[in-house]
């Protein structure tokens, strides 16, 4: 196809900057809620961006950048997120984190660094018509930050008409995109259970009620209440992630124990069932072994899902930024709260950028962000948008 139109791209100036800015963010990474000097330094590295707008404490500590052209047309939201993991770094960079127990290890500091630089484009080279978003999420690792943004009252100001986003996918081919239209990312939910008897002497066990026994039956057979199948179609999974019970003492034998557990699937409407289920074995298991029980969720994330025609948009994005991309027939079976923006009313998609098979993947204490993503992200939204503000 033939470009009517082309964004700039980022000066080596600008890729120096932006990874150092990055090495900044990784070095002092801020959980779940507590962004707000992350919220700080990404506001402090917008000002040479020249946005017409910035909004802060949004849904928390979210932040959005406004470039308005005047002029009417759709308003185009791209999204990063600025949490980071309550995960011990054992990698050697010399960009490490300087907070124990805390760190960037799923690549949220890049995300933000592409955002940032897709802002010193838009500096150059504002919008002809209508308005981009640069939404820098709070709290994305725990499932509440996209929720938290649109539910805040100032939201309806920047409401979208199309949402775009992309993920580091260490499994994926180097700079290469994986996109599809339908699921792109599971539901999941944790599941914390709470059984409750009694406690006694540990030399009397049978004067109490212990836990036990209860929670050795009911680990295994939470896990068997998923499918067994493979991704696809009627996949469910649940994965048991924490135990405890009574106290760490001889001397006493345990009244209580809580286990914790993930709950998941490709559908929202499948999540409902596999609920069913598991809440159903707590129950029996509990009523066999006289205790009593309780539960709740919690980091509820909702399925994931590409819209088709905003997935074509960013396929061509892709295209025109030279990005050789791939189908995604199957969604992640990790979770995102993206798909919010989808389910309060913008045409959004994802797409998983490949950072390389053979590196530390995700979530795990040695992962790292590749710099090398950085230009090529900035590339894939600033086409995106050109793409969409020519179908405008």
């Amino acid at each position: 196809m033939t470009n009517r139109f082309s964004f700039p791209s980022p000066t080596e100036a600008d890729i120096r900057e932006l990874v150092a800015f990055r090495h900044e963010l990784h070095r002092f990474p801020e959980l779940s809620g507590e962004e707000r000097e992350t919220a700080r330094r990404v506001c402090e590295m917008l000002v040479p961006a020249k946005p017409d707008r910035v909004i802060t404490g949004l849904g928390g500590h979210g932040v959005a950048a406004v470039y308005d052209s005047g002029a009417p047309g759709p308003t185009i939201l791209f999204r990063a997120e600025l949490d980071a993991l309550p995960i011990q770094e054992l990698g050697a960079a010399d960009h490490r984190s300087t907070v124990p127990g805390k760190a960037h290890l799923c690549g949220h500091d890049g995300h933000s660094t592409i955002l940032l630089g897709l802002g010193r484009i838009l500096s150059r080279a504002r919008p002809a018509s209508g308005r981009v978003i640069l939404m820098f999420q709070p709290a994305e690792e725990d499932g509440a930050g996209a929720a938290a943004v649109i539910a805040d009252p100032r939201y309806p100001e920047i409401q979208p008409d199309w949402a775009f986003s992309l993920h580091n996918m260490p499994e994926i081919e180097f700079g290469v995109g994986r996109l599809g239209p339908g699921p792109a990312n599971c539901a999941s939910r944790g599941m914390e259970i709470r059984l409750t008897g009694s406690t006694a002497h540990a030399s009397r066990p049978a004067d109490g009620r212990s836990p036990m026994k209860a929670i050795a039956e009911l680990m295994p057979a939470l896990e068997a209440c998923g499918s067994g199948m493979p991704l696809g179609p009627g996949f469910s999974m649940v994965t048991v992630t924490h135990a405890s019970m009574g106290a760490p003492a001889f001397g006493v034998a345990p009244g209580e124990a809580t286990v914790f557990a993930t709950l998941r699937t490709i559908a929202d409407a499948d999540m409902d069932a596999l609920m069913a289920k598991a809440e159903s074995l707590v129950r029996d298991v509990a009523a066999r072994h006289g205790l009593a029980c309780a539960h709740h969720y919690a980091e509820v994330f909702l399925a994931c899902t590409n819209d088709t025609e905003a997935t074509a948009l960013l396929a061509e994005g892709l295209e025109r930024a030279g990005i050789r991309h791939a189908l995604q027939t199957l969604p992640s079976v990790g979770s995102e709260d993206f798909g919010r923006f989808g389910l309060s009313g913008a045409k959004s998609a994802m797409v998983f950028l490949g950072s390389g098979p053979g590196r530390p993947m995700v979530h795990t204490p040695d992962y790292d962000f590749r710099d090398d993503l950085i230009p090529i992200g900035i590339r894939i939204f600033s086409e995106t948008l050109a793409a969409c503000l020519e179908q405008s």
